[in-house]
């Protein structure tokens, strides 16, 4: 007797669909734990990213001293002193005279707020009085205490913030003397962990993405220097004070994206603000957001795209989900780790090295610097 064929079975389309979809769902699952784990261990792995980014910056010095006899640990911490003691001279240099300006902010801020009220009530053409005036600034100023009597919380926090940082900053200190001491020995560590036969693509991944940090370090440090000149220039034209140290610091907030720019544009304001006035200031916060537009949504995806050899879109469109997944962090990375992986996948596509070939045996070849 013939065995009725079943008709209760989904088409073979939806079935393939519906293991698509439930690989989709383990796999968003599993990115999703894995995402909480890292943010879990932040405190680990924020130094370990700041190691990364100083080591390739110091690595050009520090192999420069190696070429010229110095032993890895004296040119290690040569290069480390000498990296801190140029951060302390432009800390120097920076903070105590915006300290100073600061100081006469509150009267400046004072006389602007009533210019503007002044032209509020009696030349525009709202219908507004000193008793509107009042009670805004009076509504204002009970929201304010409002929020500063909830905020007993955020103080323990931010407390718990600074010494978080003061650790990362300290372990990433530590780490990085040890990558620029024992660079080679690491790397080696790290070769030896790979099958024999993928010893030549892990060199070559590893020498791709030492260049890409480095071309991508060359593009944060060419648009930095863009918008120190055009913000310090326009401060210096407007006649406020201490153009070249907020010139100096816009270069530094450079190399920390979107977050470092937008501190740099708000302290350029309030510098001109307190030593030039309200019109001068709102001459630069204009030049500092255009300036700053100018560069995220136009030249910052040029540069970095001449240097790392990816089209202006795939930046823009990294940078653009690096933020909304991560945060700073994400903005930080998005550019070098998505060239880098770029890379990488061309470079793993390419044919497996037999395992007797000699190229896979021996010490790995030098990163450039």
């Amino acid at each position: 007797m013939e065995t009725p064929s079943p008709t209760w079975l989904p088409h073979p389309a939806v079935l393939r669909v519906a293991a698509y979809a439930a690989c989709i769902i383990v796999v968003g699952i599993a990115s999703g734990m894995l995402l909480e784990l890292l943010s879990q261990l932040s405190i680990v792995l924020v130094p370990v990213l700041v190691a990364v980014y100083l080591t390739r910056i110091l690595a050009v010095p520090g192999n420069w001293l190696r070429d010229h006899g110095w032993r890895p640990a004296p040119a290690a911490a040569a290069v480390l002193v000498g990296f801190l003691l140029l951060v302390a001279g432009l800390v120097w240099a920076v903070v105590p005279p915006m300290v100073d300006e600061f100081s006469t902010l509150g009267d400046t801020i004072r006389d602007g707020t009533q210019q503007v009220e002044d032209w509020l009530v009696e030349d525009s053409s709202l219908d507004i009085t000193r008793a509107d005036v009042k009670e805004f600034e009076d509504s204002i100023s009970e929201r304010s205490r409002d929020v500063l009597t909830r905020s007993t919380d955020s103080v323990a926090r931010g407390a718990r913030l600074v010494v978080e940082t003061v650790v990362s900053l300290v372990l990433a200190l530590v780490l990085t003397f040890f990558a620029l001491k024992d660079g080679p020995q690491f790397q080696r560590w790290a070769r030896s962990l790979v099958p024999r036969r993928r010893q030549a693509h892990a060199d070559e991944v590893a020498r791709s993405a030492w260049s890409i940090m480095g071309g991508y370090l060359r593009g944060a440090a060419l648009l930095g220097l863009l918008e120190g000149v055009i913000i310090g220039g326009t401060m210096a034209i407007t006649g406020a004070h201490l153009a070249l140290p907020v010139a100096l610091l816009t270069f530094a907030a450079a190399f920390v994206p979107l977050v470092g720019a937008t501190v740099a544009g708000v302290i350029a304001v309030l510098v001109t603000l307190a030593s030039a006035g309200l019109s001068e200031a709102l001459v630069v916060g204009l030049v500092a957001l255009l300036v700053q537009q100018f560069d995220n949504e136009l030249l910052a995806p040029w540069i970095y795209g001449k240097a790392l050899s990816l089209h202006p879109v795939i930046i823009l469109l990294s940078i653009t989900a690096g933020t909304a997944l991560f945060g700073v962090v994400g903005t930080l990375l998005a550019v070098p780790v998505t060239a880098i992986a770029i890379d990488a996948v061309s470079i793993l596509r390419a044919p497996v090295w037999p395992d007797d070939d000699p190229l896979t045996d021996g010490a790995p070849p030098p990163m450039e610097s």
